[in-house]
């Protein structure tokens, strides 16, 4: 790679710390950072320019290296293609100049004088306004640009902004005027509270606009007026003895406001001593109603089922989690897909919402209060039961199985009912096999009975369930025999109508029964500790695969799951830096996803790995977006690039509203937060349509290819890009 962590660092840290940046000196900034970069890159020259205001000029700033034969054209009129191209993607990195289109206007004027092989330009912005160009250039010498001179270059680029801004700063008079004035126009409540007295001496407009309280009712009266004091006198004194005791306070809280509405505030508020000694508090608050409720209602869905208003699979495991004993109730219906194909899905909802009510209505009559409902599948629903005796749940689980038994009338057309339930005692397998693993193989063998089909789980059926540990052991054989194969399913842009990448799923040859997906075999490979292993291996093969297709210019991103148990297990990072070194691909075409619920599960680990997986120009994705849990705030803390709509909410897109509001939302939620964003499972024309008409950025699934072999997914791009120019 071009240059070290450590060089990096010190690089960075010596044009930061030095006298030149400091003062806002730009000239000095850009002299001393170009002589920098050619002593630590493998380069011939740098050069800084900076634009005029109206963007029509450049003019050269500063040099280091070797001489020129003619400098840079200054009309930036006559680069548009140059400029649209730095506009977009920010930086320009071009193996090969002379030949690269994105050089096309300064070619003949500058590139080829100057027998200039290899370019990289970064764009320097100052509040996303381009201001100049960072330029480093190699001498007769054409040679990919890797990942580590394009991260170094951008933050020296991002330096010369600060510098310049400095350097632009307004006068101190007019900086006050301004801060005035955007305080009093500001959105939000800024307060200032003299803390010796407890006085409130200014309130901006802003505090009337959302408490209707008028600011000469509060300023200059005490602290205690406010109706944070009146309605939550407890908390406020807390935050008081806070701000007293110079700690910072912030806090959401619930206020009724003059109309007898609730709102919710979100403030800020730290202390500071004024020249005179006196210490005041400078509280800043926003109207955070709707945030509130829109995180309150995706919560809401995170945690239960849309269509039967039960809690969903990811709530119930949770909390089974978190249980020894105690019993899991599941049952699902018999014959319910082929209902659902003979009736159509819409019918099939309407039997399920019946079933949730019926299964909610008996709960709440017959179980502990404790008790918990939650629709785990398709058409499975489970309870999680504590304190019940043996003889109570056998007698309940009898008036249950005829409670749900009952013919569910639509009209005048009445459907038979034909659950099937299982049961497992948690404390008896909680230390050997999943509870819900258990309720499975029980479920089974009770489609299988004659008369009331209710089975228990027993050891016996646990001596079936020993299958699995053949296929354990193969596995085993399978890591080290080379069995295992990576297929691609491609990634379609929605706007251009374009394949950009590909998501790689693992494949396993088994020699004794034929090709296995990774759901036959992943939760061993998880619960035996094998899936490090296992995740190592696509990671190293996805990345090479993505090394090999961008060396023969076919430009692509790669996705590769990672499992909880790799993405927390403590070298992904190291793996992670390996693999780029090996394989320069270019930067944040490796894009790791990983499930929201999983992600959750440490959030400060979460945190630091994925900002440093990112610094190594990693893309990272939430995968399964909806199914699981992650806060508005979690959501923006992690630099997330692309979140993947789970393929439940796209399935019943042409059937169910609730799912086309859910995946508005999510869209809408995206859009806000500047992150790009994937459906998964798309399988009909008419799921592509509605996703497109929203403005979803990409998809994947059926309707375009399953998984391939890397030879026809090579083809399959080939094709799609030939129809493409045909088109």
């Amino acid at each position: 790679m071009g240059v070290n962590r450590v060089k990096y660092k010190r690089l960075l840290e010596s044009l930061t710390n030095s006298e030149a940046k400091q003062k806002g000196n730009f000239v000095a900034t850009a002299e001393l950072a170009s002589r920098l970069l050619c002593e630590h890159l493998d380069i011939d020259r740098v050069t800084v320019l900076s634009w005029s205001k109206d963007q029509n000029i450049q003019f050269e700033v500063a040099r280091f290296g070797q001489q020129q034969a003619v400098n840079r054209p200054q009309h930036l009129a006559e680069m548009s293609t140059y400029i649209s191209e730095l506009r977009t993607h920010l930086h320009i990195d071009a193996a090969d100049a002379v030949v690269d289109h994105r050089f096309v206007e300064l070619r003949d004027q500058y590139l080829l004088p100057n027998n200039i092989g290899s370019a990289l330009d970064v764009a320097i912005r100052i509040n996303g306004h381009i201001e100049g160009v960072l330029s480093l250039e190699r001498i007769d010498v054409a040679m990919p640009w890797q990942d580590s001179d394009i991260h170094l270059a951008s933050h020296v680029a991002d330096q010369l902004a600060l510098t310049l801004a400095t350097n632009d700063a307004y006068q101190k008079d007019e900086m006050l005027s301004l801060f005035q004035s955007a305080i009093e126009t500001s959105r939000q409540i800024t307060l200032l509270v003299n803390l010796h007295q407890e006085t409130i001496e200014y309130a901006n407009a802003a505090h009337e606009q959302i408490t209707g309280i008028a600011r000469d009712k509060i300023e200059g009266r005490s602290l205690r007026e406010l109706a944070f004091f009146k309605q939550h006198p407890q908390q406020a004194n807390e935050v008081l003895a806070q701000l007293c005791r110079g700690e910072v306070a912030r806090s959401i809280f619930p206020l009724s406001n003059h109309r007898g509405e609730q709102i919710w505030i979100k403030f800020f508020a730290s202390q500071f001593m004024s020249t005179r000694g006196n210490h005041y508090a400078l509280v800043s608050a926003e109207d955070y109603t709707d945030i509130k409720h829109s995180q309150q209602e995706l919560e809401h869905l995170a945690w239960h089922c849309n269509l039967t208003g039960l809690h969903n699979r990811t709530y119930f495991k949770r909390h089974l989690d978190r249980m020894n004993d105690g019993a899991v109730v599941m049952f699902n219906l018999v014959g319910f897909k082929r209902y659902n194909d003979t009736y159509g899905h819409e019918r099939g909802d309407e039997l399920l919402v019946e079933i949730g009510r019926r299964l909610r209505h008996f709960t709440e009559a017959h179980f502990h209060s404790d008790c918990i409902a939650a629709r785990v599948g398709s058409d499975e629903f489970a309870l999680l039961l504590n304190n019940e005796s043996v003889a109570e749940l056998d007698a309940n689980i009898k008036k249950l199985y005829q409670q749900l038994s009952h013919p569910v009338s639509f009209g005048r057309e009445s459907v038979d009912v034909r659950p099937a339930i299982a049961i497992v005692d948690i404390s008896s397998v909680a230390s050997t096999v999943s509870p819900l693993t258990c309720a499975d193989i029980a479920l089974q063998n009770a489609k299988k009975k004659q008369g009331m089909p209710i089975q228990t789980f027993t050891s016996a059926l646990f001596d079936a369930f020993k299958d699995d540990a053949e296929l354990e052991r193969d596995l085993n054989h399978a890591i080290r025999g080379r069995q295992f194969e990576l297929y691609y399913q491609p990634l379609k842009d929605l706007q251009t109508q374009r394949y950009i990448g590909a998501e790689a799923l693992i494949r396993w040859h088994h020699p004794k029964r034929g090709v296995l997906y990774p759901g036959s075999f992943i939760d061993i490979a998880e619960q035996k500790g094998l899936i490090n292993t296992i995740g190592a291996w696509v990671l190293e093969a996805a990345c090479k695969q993505l090394y090999l297709w961008q060396h023969h210019d076919i430009n692509l991103s790669m996705h590769v799951n990672v499992s909880a148990r790799q993405f927390f297990g403590g070298n992904l990072y190291e793996q992670v830096w390996d693999l780029l070194t090996r394989y320069p691909i270019k930067h944040r075409s490796l894009i790791l996803e990983i499930t929201e619920t999983e992600l959750m599960e440490d959030i400060r680990y979460a945190t630091n790995l994925c900002q440093e997986l990112a610094d190594l120009g990693v893309g990272l994705a939430i995968d399964d977006f909806g199914t699981g849990y992650s806060s508005m705030r979690y959501l923006k803390q992690f630099p997330i690039s692309k979140l993947k709509i789970d393929r439940s909410f796209i399935s019943d897109l042409n059937s169910s509203h609730q799912s086309r509001e859910i995946v508005s939302a999510i869209i809408a939620m995206a859009k806000a937060l500047n992150i790009s964003l994937t459906a998964e499972g798309v399988e009909n024309v008419e799921q592509e349509v509605f996703l497109t008409q929203n403005f979803c950025h990409q998809a994947q699934g059926f309707l375009y290819s399953p998984a391939l072999r890397e030879a026809d997914f090579s083809n399959f791009i080939e094709m799609a890009k030939a129809a493409a120019i045909l088109h």
